[in-house]
């Protein structure tokens, strides 16, 4: 493979956001997907609730855009909100075009609405539209069909971004910041390559492995995110990483999620005595937003000091949990847990940041070139809380408004700059990688107990003065040896960990997901500011 490779689009991640982006741009011009591992290895592949929006006509957009700020917890852009949400329907249209076999209804050929909608916490009607319980799953399958059937998109997996390339760093006669590709490590060869594009799209999801326990796969560690932030792009909101309030509590099971639909369909969370207690922190009980429950979860294990608390899904009926639930019902089932008879012990993991790079209504970063959609940005719909099954929803609409634009305006003429070839200088190979291990089993456990689903001022300092040291120690490591992917995750986790604890000691109130228990309460100041770091 040649050391330089021009594209037009240059597309880093491959969920949700990343692969409907490069179906809408391939229809005109030239795209690169560079995926970090396969093609089904991240966090949309995970997905099980669904995608929420407006398809009944018992719901309305004003209805979910209510819902949505509501949970952001005074947080939301108004404007984000509604270009979303009103962008709903059109984008379950064309998954549907491309394929993707949405959950029927019973009787769906009478009904006005054929597809079967659940409801989840936060949300007053019923407006999540799925694919039993693997939705992500079955949208990948779609999408990546898609991609491959088209002959303008080139794909290469196990591909590992560096860095992004910009003229602040290889061009600074520049007037402003402007990207120009990204170098990749194959990790195959373990050789880095430069991608050269005239727009790069920065689409690698989230970063919930720097916390001990989360619902995310072992690649989510941060990298767009981290390689937004080193050229040059605002970030923010970053302390308000979602903690989902039930992960299966199994020693067998790893990072695996019970849906919040579960409890959409009359499931209730059960304390250690194995009786219900959220109608003691929220008039909806099981179904208040995830902010409450995981905060509540959260006090009744340290009440108790239990490992886990219980998701009762007895109730539903075992017809019902079967056809609306099959991977959950098998999947528990394998660790021996029938859930039709049996309640699942579950405990809050992390799983979705509702920060990240800033971009505006088209997906624009600050940083010439560079666009970020999915996870990795933040857009302004979240706010402090994610709506349940909002996340999916912001990745297509984004998809499409970020495509719209990007074809319609000429990029500058900024191919002829000269990038140099990536230059390992005097490094060596590291005789033993455990510094790397030892250091990323650090990031997580400090993480989860200082920055966690409750804070502190006395923990988040404890925090930050350990992660600036990991990141001088990182950074001699990265300049005495030759790089490697273990070392590139590690390294991004420790950014990411620092922007987050940044973020986290300058909020001083206690809103939506970020609750610290020194300032217990939000703040007075009207209207309720981000927390831009730069």
């Amino acid at each position: 493979m040649e050391s330089v490779i021009a594209t037009d689009h240059l597309i880093i991640g491959s969920g949700i956001s990343g692969l409907m982006l490069a179906h809408k741009l391939a229809a005109k011009d030239k795209v690169t997907v560079i995926a970090k591992g396969s093609l089904f290895d991240n966090n949309t592949r995970y997905a099980q609730g669904g995608i929420a929006s407006v398809l009944s006509p018992k719901d309305s957009f004003e209805k979910h855009i209510e819902d949505t700020e509501v949970a952001g917890a005074g947080l939301c852009h108004p404007e984000i909100v509604s270009v979303v949400v009103r962008g709903g329907p059109k984008a379950i249209r064309e998954l549907i075009d491309l394929g993707v076999d949405f959950t029927k209804r019973a009787g769906a050929e009478t009904e006005s609405v054929p597809y079967h909608l659940t409801k989840e916490g936060g949300h007053s009607k019923r407006r999540v539209i799925h694919s039993d319980d693997l939705t992500g799953k079955e949208v990948l399958r779609a999408l990546v069909e898609a991609v491959k059937a088209n002959p303008n998109v080139t794909i290469y997996e196990n591909a590992f971004a560096v860095d992004l390339i910009t003229t602040d760093r290889y061009a600074p006669s520049f007037s402003e910041n402007i990207c120009l590709g990204a170098y990749v490590l194959r990790r195959e060869t373990d050789d880095v390559i430069c991608f050269q594009s005239r727009r790069t799209y920065l689409c690698a999801g989230g970063h919930g492995k720097a916390y001990l326990y989360t619902s995310n796969p072992d690649g989510a560690t941060g990298d767009g995110l981290a390689m937004g932030w080193r050229a040059g792009c605002k970030v923010a909101n970053l302390e308000f990483m979602q903690f989902h309030p039930t992960c299966l509590f199994h020693p067998d099971a790893k990072n695996f999620l019970i849906s919040e639909a579960v409890r959409g369909e009359g499931a209730v969370l059960k304390d250690a005595s194995r009786q219900p207690f959220m109608k003691r922190y929220h008039h909806l009980g099981s179904l208040a937003p995830r902010d409450i429950v995981a905060r509540a979860i959260d006090l009744e294990l340290k009440k108790s000091g239990s490992s886990h608390l219980y998701l009762d899904a007895t109730e539903i009926g075992a017809e019902k949990v079967k056809e609306h639930f099959p991977n959950i019902y098998n999947t528990c089932l394998k660790y021996g847990i029938d859930i039709t008879k049996d309640m699942i012990p579950v405990v809050p993991a992390a799983h979705y940041s509702c920060g990240g790079l800033v971009v505006d209504e088209h997906g624009r970063t600050n940083v010439h070139g560079l666009f970020a959609l999915g996870e990795v940005a933040c857009t302004g719909l979240h706010g402090a809380n994610r709506l349940a099954s909002n996340s999916l929803l912001e990745a297509l609409v984004f998809a499409d408004r970020v495509a719209a634009w990007a074809l319609d305006h000429v990029p500058d003429g900024i191919s002829d700059v000269n990038i140099p070839k990536w230059n390992s200088g005097d490094t060596i190979v590291p005789d033993e990688l455990v510094v790397l291990t030892h250091t990323w089993d650090e990031i997580r456990r400090l993480m989860w107990n200082y920055v966690g689903i409750v804070r502190s001022e006395k923990r988040l300092q404890r925090a930050f003065d350990r992660i600036i040291s990991i990141r001088k120690e990182l950074d001699t490591y990265y300049w005495h040896y030759q790089i490697s992917d273990v070392f590139l995750e590690v390294r991004n986790l420790a950014d990411v960990a620092y922007l987050t604890i940044k973020c986290a000691r300058k909020r001083k109130e206690s809103r939506g997901i970020h609750y610290n228990i020194d300032y217990p309460v939000p703040a007075d100041d009207s209207p309720a500011k981000d927390t831009v770091i730069w």
